[in-house]
């Protein structure tokens, strides 16, 4: 099979969408600007070069066959791209225009968007849009540039770039709350520990730092989000270890309590700017991502992180 064939022309392709969108040929030229017999003719040209009907025809009305519903929804998915990417091409003549963009909810939140004004005052041509945080990990997907993920910086295809979240605190309850008077980490251990689903080892690794014994790694609620986690550490629910990043605002409220000096440790995770090597040139992301490495955290000693990685 030629490539010609599986790349009908562009007109056919909005004019059936057009069609499809109408239930008729009539109210689809006037959309079109086009004569109904001339939109009839393309229909039956685009027939003709894929080898299908795409329409059951009665004398008042088209209707699309299951393989014209099939190809109509992916065709209409491609062409409002293709508008997308153009419109983002005209726009865009100082190098900046649209990054499409996923963030886990709670960094972004917490991080990121107390950022944006900088963003908006430095890189005012650079419009960011929010990819829902599930697709952030597939790097194949077309409308996906970046990602800001949480692990060691290794992705599969991505190249990474530390931003923040090794530095972790040991948040308790504010002073005060029975059952957290908590003088030495060995006190920790009596304590009903809140874990994250993604970092189920994170208290066999603050107990190793501490040289803990008797701290049940494995037991008490776990939560998917830090910012559940961190609600649930200021209703008394029990201590919890999470990015400094993420909870240095409620410490310094006194919405949680940091009861130790120096209590937390160092992770071997983090969140990580990501993108596809496909990516790694492109204007925006370039700008984007200069920008971003200019206000991340301070990369900790031995990390390794400062020159990005590539998976």
């Amino acid at each position: 099979m030629s490539l010609r064939r599986l790349n009908p022309p562009l007109h056919l392709l909005r004019a059936f969408c057009t069609v499809a969108r109408f239930g008729g040929v009539s109210r689809a030229a006037e959309a079109l600007h086009l004569t109904q017999s001339a939109v009839s003719k393309q229909m039956q040209e685009l027939e003709r070069w894929v080898g299908i009907d795409l329409f059951e025809r009665s004398r008042k009305r088209l209707s699309l066959t299951p393989a014209g519903e099939r190809y109509e929804k992916a065709v209409s998915v491609l062409l409002a791209r293709l508008e997308a990417a153009t419109l983002e091409l005209i726009t865009s003549g100082d190098g900046g225009g649209a990054l499409h963009l996923s963030v886990l909810p709670t960094f972004a939140a917490k991080w990121l968007i107390p950022l944006l004004p900088q963003l908006r005052e430095q890189h005012p041509q650079i419009t960011l849009h929010f990819v829902p945080f599930v697709h952030g990990y597939d790097f194949s997907d077309p409308e996906l540039d970046c990602s800001i993920l949480f692990g060691d910086g290794h992705w599969p295809g991505a190249r990474s770039h530390y931003l923040a979240g090794n530095d972790v605190a040991l948040i308790a309850p504010r002073p005060g709350t029975p059952g957290f008077e908590l003088r030495s980490p060995q006190d920790v251990a009596r304590c009903t520990l809140l874990r994250h689903v993604t970092v189920p080892e994170a208290w066999q690794h603050w107990s190793d730092a501490h040289g803990i014994a008797g701290l049940d790694a494995l037991a008490g609620p776990q939560f998917d989000q830090f910012q559940t986690m961190i609600r649930a550490v200021s209703v008394g629910m029990g201590v919890a270890l999470v990015p400094r990043c993420l909870v240095q605002d409620e410490i310094t409220a006194g919405t949680v309590a940091e009861p130790l000096p120096g209590g937390g440790y160092t992770s071997d995770l983090g969140y990580w700017l990501c993108y596809p090597e496909a990516r790694a040139q492109l204007s925006t992301l370039v700008r984007f991502r200069d920008w971003l490495l200019a206000a991340r955290d301070p990369v900790p000693p031995g990390n390794g992180a400062g020159a990005g990685r590539t998976a």
